[in-house]
């Protein structure tokens, strides 16, 4: 049996590719195809059916687009009475040469789950591996929130992982999520794989008994994205791809500034502080879970302009944007701030602070600090008096509570990333004065003697 994980690490997604015989099964495909294709191509493998485990809430799947390319049979979870040409339920097989893989009903993270035990015959009768989708992750279970109440979830969860757990401690587990997805929690790893008797042992929600996992599970789960019910329409019954994504000349780009377009500035933050386009917002393209980030502050009808130093990371920042169901992209200007400056389109720029400048404004009483990590971090050690603004409240149409002094707004994090677009983000709203932390974070401010308060 070949088989290979793709990893999509933008959004903590993973993927499989299986074969015998010269043909193939993928499943959970990511949205950019190519990979698969590519696989495919140097394995001398033809792509025979494309599967997903659940509707996905987190992003596109690439399932119809892969099955149109390669004329596969394309299969997606089905829940109760739903009689979908392209629907696969619970005890469905799907058989490649010696390869059987049985789909096995796991409720919780959404009604239709399924999980595919994978049979190699040419090995024996047992499941060897269980692609678990979101259900069982490497340290963690997936979150219950996503398509029903949190309570009801959490219980339908606890007994599909008693029936995961029955195939028996050899089984290995493959997931469809790893460190940094927004499906797990705070114990997800980023470790790629394990076993049913691994996690059976030191998965802390696998130990504990129903009524402890569902308060565990439930009692501190992460903000909702508001772009989950788009995402899972698209994959439920979307047929239709975005527009290509071209280049823009001058003159497009400088009437697109006098409309309500919003301008995504990928490109490095020192780059971007140097000079941008006047109210962009800085989501760096190597920045983990950009996609998700601009769902936090973009709607699905909201018209999007790319800025770019080069064509290659527009393209990039265009597939991110678009596998979490943000496809209103009208174009990508590529240059920086000299190039457009040249052209007589209005720049800005902007400024940051090393953590030694945070720590003297603080010191002396001239700086307001915005500190926009997440609440498990907050918790861990904040600086008393800062003010905390995680990126979900950040969005059009949220309440933006900081005073406004005259001194100057530092934005902060833990490395310096999610501050940037934080930061650009102030001052698209209206903020003046705002700098971004770079170089270190908040954590990073006891070495220069700032004490941290612990607790909410």
């Amino acid at each position: 049996m070949f088989f290979r994980q793709v990893l999509y690490p933008d959004l903590g997604c993973a993927s499989y590719v299986l074969a015998d015989g010269g043909e193939a099964v993928v499943v959970d495909p990511r949205w950019d195809v190519d990979v698969y294709l590519e696989i495919a191509s140097l394995e001398h493998l033809r792509i025979a059916y494309v599967l997903d485990t659940h509707d996905h809430a987190d992003h596109v799947s690439g399932r119809r687009r892969l099955a149109r390319l390669t004329g596969a049979r394309s299969y997606r979870a089905v829940g109760d009475g739903d009689t979908s040409e392209d629907g696969i339920t619970p005890g469905d097989e799907i058989a490649v040469a010696s390869i059987r893989i049985r789909a096995l009903g796991t409720p919780g993270h959404r009604p239709e789950h399924l999980a595919f035990a994978v049979i190699d015959l040419s090995r024996g009768p047992d499941a060897w591996v269980v692609l678990t989708g979101d259900s069982l992750l490497v340290g963690d279970v997936a979150r219950p929130d996503l398509a029903v109440d949190a309570i009801d979830g959490a219980n339908l969860l606890h007994e599909s992982l008693r029936s995961l757990v029955a195939l028996g401690d050899h089984t290995e587990v493959w997931p469809g999520h790893i460190g940094g997805s927004l499906c797990g929690g705070a114990n997800l790893s980023g470790k790629p794989s394990s076993t049913i008797g691994f996690e059976c042992r030191h998965n802390p929600l696998l130990l504990a008994d129903r009524d402890e996992f569902v308060r565990g599970l439930t009692e501190s789960l992460p903000a909702r994205p508001p772009n989950v019910e788009r995402i899972v329409e698209i994959n439920r019954t979307g047929d239709l791809e975005p527009a290509e994504v071209k280049s823009l000349a001058v003159d497009d780009v400088r009437a697109l500034l006098r409309s309500n377009v919003s301008v995504l500035d990928g490109r490095a933050p020192e780059a971007f502080d140097d000079g941008h386009l006047a109210g962009a917002v800085n989501l760096p393209s190597t920045t983990h879970g950009a996609g998700t980030r601009a769902g936090w502050m973009l709607s699905p009808d909201d018209p999007i302009m790319i800025a770019a130093d080069d064509p290659q990371l527009a393209q990039s920042m265009a597939l991110a944007l678009q596998a979490v169901g943000l496809w209103n992209i009208v174009g990508s200007a590529i240059g920086d701030g000299r190039a457009w400056q040249s052209r007589d389109l209005p720049i800005a720029r902007a400024d940051s602070w090393d953590v030694a400048q945070l720590a003297g404004g603080l010191r002396r009483d001239e700086v307001d600090l915005v500190d926009v990590r997440d609440t498990a971090e907050w918790i861990a050690g904040h600086v008393p008096g800062s003010h905390h603004l995680p990126l979900d409240r950040l969005g059009p149409g949220r309440s933006v509570p900081l005073p406004d002094r005259g001194r100057t707004t530092a934005v902060a994090c833990a490395a310096g990333g999610r501050a940037a677009f934080a930061a650009s983000l102030l001052r698209r709203a209206g903020r003046r004065d705002v700098v971004r932390v770079a170089g270190g974070g908040v954590a990073d401010l006891t070495t220069h003697g700032i004490d941290l308060a612990v607790g909410a």
